[in-house]
């Protein structure tokens, strides 16, 4: 049997699964800010209960950043296929087990079991993507994946806020943790090899898979510069390296500042209750959604009418950078809570164009074989950013104002346009460095 465009079918799914992700750490956040954490804390105001919230979401960080750097080097061990069974059904077990939580101690465990696992979903889909797609569609296929995301962060507010009507807060975290488990039958069944050995794509594919991975002309040297797989020594020896590693620790706690707190802000801001967070909490990622499309669409028609992958990526990059950095101004005074959320939607809109360029500099840079290593080492030091803004948030909005969280998130978006620019001249497959 043969399967025609194979790669999309295995980014849908990449994305498919990054969605569930999405709505597995989405649902302690929404009942969080509803139900659950007045319900164990009854005698703890707002800002008491916030800040165990942000305790327990740090754990989730910090063992998300340790996750990245496990599984990046996992996917390169094992491969896509058995990497993502792994990650996918670990997650979803520790999804289920929050309907055991007691309080900050077990949760802070159940959400650390989590974020180890939920990581392996982006060193894992860097891998997927440079494997089964050719260079001029990877910034394509990475939006695709980074959709996920948002369609994962739009559908998963009003889903679980809906259930929280209708459920307890413990039978949500179990109805959630089985969706990944689901996940995993199309997944075995479909991506059975990598595409250099795949029974099921057709030759025409397989050549155009192949073929399209080189970014530099078919010369011998060049095909020996494109199977550049430094070690980790050298790999962090690289400035091109700490470009993308820093760049990935300044832009991602933007993410997280609204994936977080999106919830917990209309409550506190707007006194939204259950309804009210469904009614506008979804909207940001709309934003998300259409930001990802647009990146992966721009940076295709862009390499597509001739420009350089270097100035195409950077282009792409600086273009997020400057939509998020005036609405993360404007979003210290947004007025109603309608410009409110249409402003985070324009933020994330600006956010995933970026991302989708940045998580896609790897392998522009580096073989199959180091993709997922760094990877795993940029998504580790931005989980640690992230960290650190989440566990500060709950300090810097004492009161309910989140105005120094805003601009902290502008300044970081400075930070990453500036990586960029100055530690990766030229965004290109590296070169192993001349022995003297």
């Amino acid at each position: 049997m043969k399967v025609k465009n194979l790669r999309w079918w295995v980014i849908a799914l990449i994305a498919l699964a990054t969605i569930i992700n999405y709505i597995d750490r989405q649902t302690m956040n929404v009942l969080w800010a509803t139900s659950m954490g007045e319900e164990l804390y009854p005698d703890l105001d707002a800002d008491g209960r916030k800040a165990i919230y942000g305790t327990i979401s740090g754990f989730f960080i910090l063992a998300y950043a340790l996750g990245q750097a496990i599984f990046g080097k996992i996917f390169d061990w094992v491969g896509t296929r058995i990497g993502f069974a792994l990650s996918i059904g670990a997650w979803s077990i520790a999804t289920a087990l929050h309907a055991f939580g007691q309080g900050v101690v077990s949760l802070s465990i159940f959400r650390s079991l989590l974020g180890i696992a939920e990581a392996g979903n982006w060193p894992g889909a860097a891998k997927g993507n440079a494997e089964w797609f050719p260079a001029k569609e990877r910034a394509l296929a990475q939006g695709i994946f980074n959709s996920g995301a948002a369609i994962g962060g739009l559908v998963s507010i009003p889903i679980i806020a809906y259930l929280a009507i209708h459920f307890s807060w413990q039978a949500i975290f179990v109805i959630v943790g089985g969706l990944g488990l689901l996940w995993l039958i199309p997944w075995l069944v479909l991506v059975k090899a990598p595409p250099k050995s795949h029974p099921w794509i057709t030759e025409a594919e397989r050549e155009y898979i192949l073929t399209g991975q080189k970014t530099t002309p078919a010369t011998d040297d060049n095909n020996v510069e494109t199977e550049y797989a430094p070690n980790t020594k050298e790999m962090l020896s690289r400035k091109q390296s700490w470009g993308v590693i820093i760049a990935s620790a300044a832009i991602d706690p933007i993410w997280w500042l609204f994936v977080f707190w999106i919830p917990t802000y209309l409550a506190e801001v707007y006194n939204m209750d259950v309804k009210g967070i469904a009614l506008y909490g979804w909207v940001p990622y709309v934003g998300a959604m259409f930001g990802a499309w647009f990146g992966g669409l721009l940076s295709q028609n862009r390499i597509n009418a001739g420009w350089t992958i270097n100035k195409t990526r950077k282009f792409v990059i600086t273009l997020g950078c400057l939509l998020m950095l005036p609405c993360l101004l404007a979003m210290a005074n947004p007025g109603g809570p309608v410009n409110a959320v249409l402003l985070m939607g324009i933020i994330l809109f600006g956010f995933q164009t970026t991302i989708s360029s940045v998580q896609t500099l790897p392998a522009d840079m580096l073989s199959q074989k180091s993709v997922g290593s760094l990877s795993g080492f940029a998504g580790m030091a931005a989980k640690f950013s992230a960290w650190g803004l989440t566990v500060f948030v709950p300090w810097l909005t004492q009161g309910g104002n989140y105005t120094p969280a805003f601009v902290i998130g502008a300044s970081l978006a400075l930070i990453a346009l500036a990586a960029v620019w100055i530690l990766i001249p030229n965004v290109e497959p590296l070169k192993a460095k001349s022995k003297s």
